[in-house]
């Protein structure tokens, strides 16, 4: 197998940049961990930063260290795991705690857009990250287990420079009364992609599960609001809060912000940039029970905003304001699965979509209602989960094919994958859609109602 590699460079010494072509066959299997009788030029500072530690070990065979380091940051992060075992020089290139300039050349380069995927309790089952380009699959490490606790559902994810964001959720502690009742959760942790390792963070005020969330980068900040302690075992139930917090990544601390106006959990929540706003939209309110027994919600069709144009502590904490119901009564019972796309072109206008059955809507807050985008084609078989995020501009709507029942699963230990997994990508400028099929990675079908998806940039 070889890989074909084209490469603009810019001068650095000239400010009139040039471009020159770079074009290399290599053999992943050539062995280049041998000593070089030639030490490599003193006079290119960048090599001296980009080398590894060992300079009798070379990267690519002819090539200064300093030129094949920017060869191989060209290289996606999903195939980083399997180029390792070229050699100990590779391994040591590629591994981001043992070389921290990794990711700082892949960032000037074009990022890969992936999809990371928890299929549920991150300290028992692996998240794994998805590369859709090259249709390559990579493996991240269990979060750190808590021998207190178990079941981990309905926490957050999301992604921020170089880390990997989980927060709350709800699970069973096996030191409260009783058992089988579930709680929410205040821990945080994050997992450090130069490091590849999770640490813990300073814990939530409040212990929440199925919140919203939204991310600040401006101000080095996470906003989250609402929640509760509804777990995925069970359909109804649990509590509601009205706390709003919001993280400073770089003190490591959490602020108590104004609460929302009403009690809010299964909400959707995101950062409008331009408008400096943050809305937490859908979920369910005040809960009921038929004839005293059977708990009912009550979903919420509005949606609250923080306004953080006027604010102080740093422009990251504001007013709220209720927006009014975005149906009339009758159109829908609740709101579905919202993701929302940021403008490339306009940065600050992100356009909030959402997935209903087999339709798509848009949201326009102008009107404050949901306009029909478009139709999911090819639909799946009727009550079929599907999972819906964004990743590189462009709608995900997932479903699981030929997936073989857990139980089978474990008796036939010859099936040793659960599925394939189908995708339909919408372009909402392009107003097209195109598909791709892979195989899924994990051992048991994918639930997604109750996987947490995130995209990740590296």
């Amino acid at each position: 197998m070889f890989i074909y590699f084209f490469i603009s460079c810019k001068s650095s010494t000239d400010s009139s940049s040039f471009p020159s072509l770079l074009f290399f066959f290599l053999n992943p299997r050539t062995k280049v961990n041998k000593q070089m009788s030639t030490p490599p030029s003193s006079s290119s500072s960048s090599s001296a930063s980009v080398l590894i530690l060992d300079y009798t070990l070379t990267l690519i065979p002819g090539l200064p260290n300093d030129v094949a380091a920017l060869i191989l940051s060209f290289i996606p992060y999903s195939y980083h795991s399997r180029l390792k075992l070229t050699c100990k020089s590779w391994r040591l290139f590629l591994t981001p705690s043992l070389n921290s300039l990794l990711l700082s050349l892949r960032r000037l380069n074009r990022l890969s857009h992936l999809l990371c995927i928890f299929p549920q309790d991150p300290s028992i089952s692996p998240p794994f990250l998805f590369d859709p380009h090259n249709l390559a699959w990579s493996q991240l490490p269990t979060a750190p287990p808590d021998p207190h606790s178990y079941g981990l559902c309905n926490f957050s994810a999301l992604s921020i420079g170089p880390h990997l964001y989980v927060l709350g959720g709800s699970l069973f502690d096996t030191r409260s009364f009783p058992i089988d009742r579930p709680s929410a959760s205040s821990s945080v942790s994050r997992f450090d992609f130069t490091t590849g390792s999770w640490e813990p963070l300073a814990p939530m005020l409040h212990p929440r599960g199925s919140f919203g969330c939204a991310a600040v980068p401006d101000y080095d900040a996470i906003l989250v609001a609402g929640g509760g302690s509804r777990h995925c075992v069970f359909g109804a139930a649990g509590s509601r809060m009205t706390s709003v917090e919001r993280y400073d990544i770089r003190r490591n601390k959490w602020v108590e912000l104004d609460r929302l106006p009403g009690l809010r959990a299964g909400c959707a929540g995101f950062f409008v940039g331009e408008r400096m706003e943050f809305w937490v939209m859908g979920g369910y309110g005040e809960g009921r029970t038929i004839g005293g027994v059977l708990p009912v919600d009550e979903y919420c069709r509005d949606a609250a905003v923080m306004d953080l144009k006027s604010a102080g502590d740093g422009g990251v904490a504001g007013k709220w304001m209720e927006v009014g119901d975005m149906w009339e009564e009758g159109e829908r019972v609740r709101v579905g699965k919202i993701v929302v796309v940021e403008d490339g072109e306009r940065p600050g206008r992100p356009a909030v979509f959402m997935l209903e059955g087999n339709d798509i809507f848009r949201y326009d807050m102008a009107s404050n209602q949901w306009r029909g985008e478009t139709h999911v084609p090819n639909t799946a078989p009727h009550n079929s989960a599907f999972g819906f995020v964004v990743l590189d501009g462009e709608l995900h709507v997932m479903t699981l094919l030929n997936a073989v029942n857990s139980t089978e699963t474990r008796r036939k230990r010859h099936h040793k994958r659960a599925g394939k997994l189908y995708i339909r990508i919408y372009h909402p400028k392009k107003k097209t859609w195109r598909f791709l099929t892979t195989k899924s990675p994990f051992p048991y079908p994918l639930d997604f109602n109750t996987a947490v998806m995130c995209s990740v940039h590296l």
